[in-house]
């Protein structure tokens, strides 16, 4: 597949909206070899805010700026995921890359037609599944690969969040939980970095089922959902989400439990708890980026330029659609 001619990425940003401000963007001016040209926002005054303040030299209101600048050889898009497909195959007929944010999109026909575009120009695809490249999972996975806790049986999820705290409460636009925008609510947005991540450490999920519904009826999107699943590899799963708890109930875990022993962590935290029959219990911290997408971006780069590879792509991040709708929709 073809990467790109030049010996430097220059990016190209749709949507500088709150990812950008501090997750992704500005590493994209602090990895070697790559810098961000130009931005777009659909609002003129907070694009040239944007960029004024990133120091970035050009913004837009059009995306199709752009995606036919010549200038530009990687397309970043970080727009709700209403957008991703239309704005992904745009680039691709273009024969820029492209780095998506995640969800890749709302359906997973959505990423296959990405796929498909993405394989027609020659030119790939990834996916800002960012932890991939963070230390705490790197950790997790050398630990299953060791055999730190003897052949993996079984996963568990839990993530319980109390609703008084629901970020999107009282906003006047919360496309997180309408499905329409974002495919789905805040099961979509959570429970996908915490699926892709299992896919990265063990491989992926072959068969998912469950169910999903609405109890509290305060948005449009589900907000519980149970799942059971299994692996490619064997190792069998249970996953649980409720995004309308009391706060007693708060929790954040996954569980790896092996014939030895049980590797914990959070997802959205960063530490590592190991239990093991042998030496008791153990407990690593570890020190996140300054931008916490950079390690996955700079991975992006170097494989871009011929220099590495990315642990995250289209292919990957299409897999992780594909079980959330199994998940959500059974049948």
């Amino acid at each position: 597949m073809k990467k790109v001619k030049e010996d430097k990425i220059t990016w190209g940003i749709i949507g500088a909206g709150d990812v950008c401000e501090i997750k992704s963007a500005p590493a994209m001016n602090k990895v070697p070899d790559s810098s961000i040209r130009a931005i777009m926002r659909r609002n003129a005054v907070k694009a040239e805010d944007y960029a004024k303040r990133h120091k970035i030299p050009i913004w837009h209101t059009d995306a199709d700026r752009i995606i036919n600048d010549p200038e530009i050889n990687a397309v970043y898009i970080a727009t709700p995921p209403a957008s991703h497909a239309e704005l992904a195959i745009k680039a691709a007929g273009a024969g820029k890359p492209v780095y998506v944010e995640k969800p890749m999109a709302r359906t997973h026909n959505e990423c296959l037609d990405m796929i498909k575009a993405f394989e027609k120009a020659n030119v790939p695809l990834y996916v800002a599944y960012y932890r991939r490249a963070l230390p705490n999972f790197l950790k997790v996975r050398d630990l299953i690969n060791s055999e730190a806790i003897g052949d993996v049986r079984m996963v568990n999820i839990e993530l319980y969040q109390p609703l008084e705290q629901d970020p999107v409460m009282g906003q006047e636009n919360p496309w997180r939980v309408d499905p329409e925008v974002a495919g789905g609510g805040h099961f979509y947005d959570l429970a996908s970095h915490q699926l892709d991540i299992l896919d990265f450490i063990l491989g992926p999920i072959k068969q998912a089922g469950g169910f999903s519904a609405n109890q509290a009826k305060m948005y449009k999107a589900e907000d519980i959902v149970t799942s059971s699943f299994i692996f490619d590899n064997g190792v069998l799963g249970c996953g649980s989400w409720c995004f309308t708890t009391g706060r007693s109930v708060e929790k954040e875990i996954t569980t790896i439990i092996g014939s030895r022993g049980k590797i914990s962590f959070g997802t959205f935290n960063t530490t590592v708890t190991i239990d093991t029959d042998y030496s008791g219990s153990e407990t690593f911290e570890f020190q996140m980026p300054d931008h916490i997408q950079q390690p996955l971006i700079e991975r992006v780069v170097n494989d871009l330029l011929g220099k590495g590879s990315s642990p995250s792509t289209g292919t990957s991040g299409a897999r992780t659609n594909l079980i959330m709708e199994k998940m959500c929709n059974p049948g």
